[in-house]
C-alpha cells in the first residue's frame, strides 16, 4: 500500500494565512514547494487553487498517486464556536457532568476567570433509563421507548449531531451501541457519535467531552472534507485523501469524517512529524520545535527523536481524551494584532488579522498594526514584497498602523515596532517554558527547530532569551508542515480501561488488556489493507500510584515473559515520575489503568537528500542591502541580504544578516554565525 511509483506525491498544509503545497516526484527525485492564500470562506477552494498552480507549474502531467492534507477547519470550528448544534444522551441524573466538570479552576486567583460554555446546551442534554455497572454488569436494562422520545425531543429542537455517553459503558458498549441505532433510525440526517468509539475509557466527564466536541465539529469535517473529494476528483485528483492527525499519523478521509476529534492538531502535529525527520537525519536528536504562522504559534518537545505524546489535553478549555503530540499553542503569529490595553500598556494576539483583511500592509482594509507589520517597519522583512515577488505589500500602510499605536503608548514608531516584537517572543517564551521547563527538561539542552512562515525570522531571539545555543532552520521553513504529510505513516489509536495491580496476582487481568488493544490493531489493519511487514504495534499503559489523581503514559516493549514484563513497567513508571514530581515512592502499590496500542502502517516516504559542497563563495549570494532596525546595535544598520537559493552546504555567514527565501525570511543577530549543514539546513550559533 501507498508504496513508491512514478507519480506524484502532494502534501498540502491549510493554515490560517496561507495554504503550503508540497510535491515529491518519484520518478525525478525532486521536492517542490508553493505558497498561496488562504480562503477562510471555503479552505477547499484555496487547497484546489495552490494545488492546481503547483501542479502546472512542477507536475504538469503526471499522475497523483498520494494525496495528503492537514487542516484547522476542526480547531477553528471550536474557537470560532460555529460547530453544530448538539445534543448529548447519557444515563438518568447525569447531563450535568459537562457543567460539573472537575470543580478545578485554570487560575486559582483570577477571580474573572471563567469555564468556556458546553458545546451541548443543557436542554438538548437528556438522561435515559439505563445502567451498567464498574464491571460491565447491567443493573437497568436500557429502556428502548424513553430513548426514541428523547431522539424526537432532540429533532424538535433542530439539533444536527448527537453525542452519546452513558455511565461505565467503556465496561460494557452494548447500551450505546443500542442508542446509536435508534437514533440512526429517528435522526437519519443527524451526525451520531458515541463515546465507546471515541474514548473508550473511565472518567465521565473526560469522556463526555470528547464524545461532545467529535459530535460538535462532525458536520463541519463532513460537509468540508465532502466538499474537497469532490474538488480533488474535478482537478483530476484520483488517489485516495489522508488528513493528518494530532498524533502525527495519517488516516483515511473516512475515518477521519467519523472521528474528526482526532485531527484538532492536524496542521501542528504534521510540522512536528517533519520536524523530527529532518532533524533526525541532520544529527540533531534533541529538539523544540517552534512554528510560527500567520494566526499561532506551536512548540513542541522532541527528546531523543520521540516527539511527547499526551493523553489528557484541552483545546480551547475544553478537555479531550484521545492520544495527541504534545503541543503548546498560543495566540501569537505574523497577524496577531497589537493594541493598548485599558491599562495603557501593549499587548499583542490572541487575535489575527488572519488571511483577509490581513496585516495592514496587503492593504485588504485592516489598518490595526501586526506583528509582520512591525517586522516590515523594522525591514527586517522585505518592505515590498512577499512570496518572492508575487505579493507586494505597502511598508507605508504599516507605518501608518504602528504610528497610531506608537502615538497612544508614547513611543517613536520604530521603538513601538520592535515593542510589538518583543511581546511576541514573549508569549512563545512562556509557551516553550510550558513544554520544557514544566515537564522537567532545560532547555538549553535542546535545539530550537524553527519553521513555519514566521519561524526563523524570530528563533534567533528566541532563543537568546531562552539561553538555547544553537538554531536550526530547515531548507523549506514556511512549507515544513505539508513536507510532514509526505513523512507520515499511518496510524490509529486503540484504548481499553481495565484497573488492575501490577503484580502477578493481575497478571493475567494485565495480559488480557494488551490483548484488547492489540486484536483491535488487527482489526484496522485488515480494515485498511495493510500488508503484514508493513505493520507495527506501539504498546503503553496510563499508570499511577494506588489514591493518585492523575496517571502518566509509560511505553512498553512486547514480551511474553510475565516477570519481565511486570518489572519492565515498574521501572518504565518511576522514571517518567521522577522525571514529572520529583520523586519515588516505592513503598506504594503501583496501579495500571488503562491499556493503550499504537497501529501504525508504513507508507513510502519523499526522501531528504545531502548534497555536495558549495564550489563559490558565500558572498556571491549577496542580492543586496538594507538598513535593517537592530536595538542590539541602537537602531537601523545595514545589513546584507542573502538569497537562500544560492547558499550551499559549507557556506558560513556572519550576523547581522537576513536570508531571504520564496516562504520565509531568515534573522541572524550580531555575534551570530549561520552555516550551512549538507541537508541545507541553516545552522545558527552565537
Amino acid at each position: 500500500m501507498l508504496k513508491d511509483g512514478n507519480g506524484i506525491r502532494i502534501g498540502v498544509d491549510s493554515g490560517g494565512t496561507f495554504t503550503d503545497v508540497t510535491l515529491y516526484n518519484e520518478a525525478t527525485g525532486d521536492l517542490s514547494i508553493w505558497k498561496v492564500s488562504s480562503t477562510p470562506d471555503d479552505p477547499s477552494r484555496g487547497i484546489h487553487e495552490g494545488v492546481a498552480q503547483a501542479l502546472a507549474r512542477f507536475g504538469a502531467g503526471a499522475q497523483v498517486t498520494y494525496f495528503g492534507h492537514g487542516t484547522t477547519v476542526a480547531t477553528n470550528a471550536v474557537i470560532q464556536k460555529r460547530g453544530a448544534a448538539t445534543g448529548l444522551i447519557t444515563t438518568a441524573g447525569f447531563r450535568d457532568v459537562l457543567e460539573i466538570a472537575r470543580q478545578t479552576r485554570a487560575s486559582l486567583y483570577n477571580l474573572k476567570d471563567r469555564r468556556p460554555d458546553p458545546l451541548a446546551s443543557r436542554d438538548n442534554r437528556h438522561g435515559v433509563s439505563e445502567r451498567i455497572a464498574w464491571d460491565g454488569s447491567i443493573l437497568t436494562p436500557l429502556d428502548a421507548d424513553s430513548v426514541r422520545a428523547t431522539a424526537r425531543q432532540l429533532a424538535a429542537s433542530g439539533v444536527r449531531a448527537v453525542a452519546v455517553c452513558l455511565i461505565n459503558s467503556y465496561r460494557n458498549p452494548e447500551h450505546e451501541q443500542q442508542v446509536g441505532t435508534i437514533l440512526r433510525e429517528e435522526l437519519p440526517e443527524a451526525f451520531i457519535s458515541l463515546s465507546t468509539e471515541i474514548a473508550p475509557e473511565y472518567r465521565e466527564f473526560e469522556r463526555s467531552s470528547t464524545v461532545v466536541l467529535n459530535a460538535y465539529v462532525g458536520p463541519i469535517m463532513q460537509v468540508y472534507l465532502e466538499r474537497l473529494t469532490q474538488r480533488l476528483k474535478a482537478g483530476g485528483i484520483g488517489a485516495r485523501p489522508h488528513l493528518t492527525q494530532s498524533n502525527g499519523g495519517v488516516i483515511s478521509f473516512e475515518q477521519a469524517q467519523r472521528q474528526p476529534v482526532r485531527t484538532i492538531l492536524s496542521g501542528p502535529a504534521a510540522g512536528v512529524v517533519g520536524a523530527t525527520a529532518v532533524a533526525k537525519l541532520a544529527g540533531h536528536r534533541n529538539i523544540i520545535t517552534f512554528d510560527m504562522g500567520g494566526t499561532s504559534t506551536d512548540v513542541a518537545l522532541i527528546e531523543d527523536a520521540m516527539p511527547r505524546f499526551a493523553v489528557d489535553a484541552e483545546v480551547h478549555g475544553y478537555p479531550i481524551r484521545v492520544p495527541m503530540l504534545d503541543i503548546q499553542t498560543v495566540g501569537a503569529g505574523g497577524g496577531s494584532l497589537a493594541q493598548a490595553d485599558a491599562g495603557g500598556l501593549l499587548e499583542v494576539g490572541p487575535a489575527s488579522a488572519g488571511a483577509f483583511p490581513g496585516p495592514a500592509c496587503y492593504e485588504q482594509g485592516n489598518d490595526r498594526p501586526t506583528v509582520t507589520d512591525a517586522n516590515v517597519l523594522l525591514q527586517v522583512l522585505n518592505p515590498e514584497y512577499l512570496l518572492a515577488g508575487r505579493m507586494r505589500i505597502s511598508q507605508a500602510a504599516s507605518r501608518a498602523a504602528v504610528q497610531r499605536l506608537a502615538d497612544q503608548l508614547g513611543l517613536g514608531v520604530p521603538e513601538a515596532a520592535q515593542g510589538i516584537v518583543n511581546m511576541a517572543i514573549a508569549n512563545m517564551v512562556r509557551a516553550v517554558r510550558v513544554i520544557s521547563v514544566e515537564r522537567g527538561y532545560d532547555p538549553r539542552d535542546f535545539t530550537l527547530f524553527a519553521f513555519g512562515g514566521a519561524g526563523p525570522i524570530h528563533a534567533t531571539r528566541l532563543a537568546r532569551e531562552l539561553g538555547i545555543a544553537r538554531v536550526l532552520v530547515p531548507r523549506s521553513p514556511g512549507v515544513l508542515c505539508a513536507l510532514g504529510l509526505l513523512l507520515s505513516d499511518l496510524k490509529s489509536t486503540f484504548s481499553a480501561t481495565r484497573l488492575c495491580r501490577l503484580d502477578a496476582a493481575d497478571a493475567g487481568e494485565i495480559a488480557a488488556g494488551f490483548a484488547a488493544v492489540t486484536a483491535r490493531c488487527d482489526a484496522w489493519f485488515d480494515e485498511e489493507a495493510v500488508a503484514a511487514g508493513d505493520r507495527a504495534i506501539r504498546l503503553s499503559v496510563d499508570m499511577r500510584y494506588v489514591g493518585q489523581g492523575h496517571e502518566l503514559n509509560v511505553a512498553v516493549a512486547g514480551t511474553d515473559d510475565t516477570g519481565d514484563m511486570l518489572a519492565q513497567l515498574k521501572a518504565g513508571f518511576e522514571q517518567v515520575h521522577t522525571q514529572m514530581y520529583g520523586y519515588t515512592a516505592p513503598e506504594e502499590p503501583i496501579q495500571i489503568t488503562t491499556f493503550r496500542a499504537e497501529a501504525v502502517a508504513a507508507v513510502a516516504k519523499a526522501p531528504i537528500r545531502a548534497h555536495p559542497p558549495a564550489s563559490g563563495p558565500a558572498e556571491a549570494a549577496i542580492v543586496a542591502r538594507r538598513e535593517v532596525f537592530l536595538p542590539e546595535r541602537g537602531g537601523f544598520i545595514s545589513c546584507a541580504i542573502y538569497d537562500r537559493e544560492q547558499l550551499g552546504p559549507g557556506h558560513a555567514i556572519a550576523g547581522p544578516a537576513i536570508i531571504e527565501q520564496m516562504d520565509s525570511t531568515t534573522l541572524v543577530l550580531p555575534g551570530q554565525t549561520a552555516t550551512v549543514d549538507a541537508w541545507l539546513n541553516l545552522i545558527i550559533e552565537g
